[in-house]
């Protein structure tokens, strides 16, 4: 088990230019727990973890883990207890697999500092864990979107830090390797304690998967707590603009979100559809 770690947020406001997309934001995340973010595009989802991770400077307020602001800690003190796999990572031209997962072990290594069998064994394990141990060879460039994807999240796993944010880690998955990812950060959190905090688009993955659920909508936080208390009816409606049923998910017992669109809907379901949108609709951020 993993030290507990507090990550929280302060008033906190962030934007660019001349646009506000998060505005006095309070939030503490469950240290040694699974929390999923959700929200409509554009709501700040990506926004929010870019500034707890030190890569984008508050407007106004903090961010604050264990008590000291993290845009005030070193980059490489920061990043041996806090990783980031982002929504879009930028691959160097040319790197192989092998390399790209050692870069996660780069935050452990000290000036003048040799590799070491510990670097060794956490590459090998986080390449064992999301089966990419064959593409060690490969150039990245060279593979497809879901391997790619992979292979950013072995580099994450390489790094073993208490507290990991993940940034959409389903992207360009099929069904069964977006399981596949989300029973992994699962393991890791059961196995070492690891804090999870991850963006989803996919609600049901996230009442799924999520010890606690954080819903924002137009930068604002509009409910937080456990899959159940969160995802209702009236949760979908005002984040996403959208009518829905929600029900017990009859494999996890979760909520599951049925959507209730201008077609398809068999009669009786009593719903109209929405006809404006969610705020901030557009856009991916």
């Amino acid at each position: 088990m993993t030290a507990s770690h507090t990550l929280a947020t302060d008033d906190l406001t962030l934007g660019y230019g001349d646009r506000t997309v998060i505005e006095g934001l309070d939030l503490t995340l469950a240290a040694g727990r699974i929390t999923v973010i959700v929200g409509a595009n554009a709501c700040g989802k990506s926004t929010l973890l870019r500034s707890m991770s030190r890569l984008l400077v508050p407007r106004a307020g903090r961010v604050v883990l264990d008590g000291k602001e993290v845009h005030r800690t070193p980059a490489k003190e920061l990043a041996r207890t806090l990783g980031l796999l982002p929504q879009s990572p930028v691959t160097p031209d040319g790197i192989t697999v092998l390399d790209l997962v050692g870069r996660g072990r780069h935050p452990h290594q000290r000036a003048f500092s040799r590799w070491t069998a510990q670097d060794d064994a956490a590459v090998a394990a986080a390449l064992e864990a999301t089966r990419t141990t064959e593409l060690v060879e490969r150039s990245v460039d060279e593979l497809s979107g879901g391997q790619r994807q992979r292979v950013w999240i072995a580099m994450a796993l390489a790094q073993q830090t208490d507290l990991l944010l993940l940034d959409e880690p389903t992207t360009f998955l099929d069904i069964s390797h977006q399981i596949e990812v989300l029973d992994l950060l699962t393991d890791l959190n059961r196995s070492r304690g690891t804090t999870i905090v991850m963006v989803l688009h996919d609600l049901n993955l996230a009442a799924r998967y999520a010890d606690r659920l954080v819903a924002l909508a137009a930068g604002r936080l509009h409910a937080a707590g456990t899959p159940e208390e969160v995802m209702t009816e009236e949760t979908v409606r005002t984040v996403y603009g959208m009518d829905s049923r929600v029900i017990e998910d009859p494999v996890s017992g979760k909520p599951l979100v049925l959507p209730i669109g201008r077609h398809h809907a068999t009669a009786g379901t009593g719903a109209e559809p929405v006809a404006s949108s969610a705020p901030g609709q557009a856009g991916s951020r």
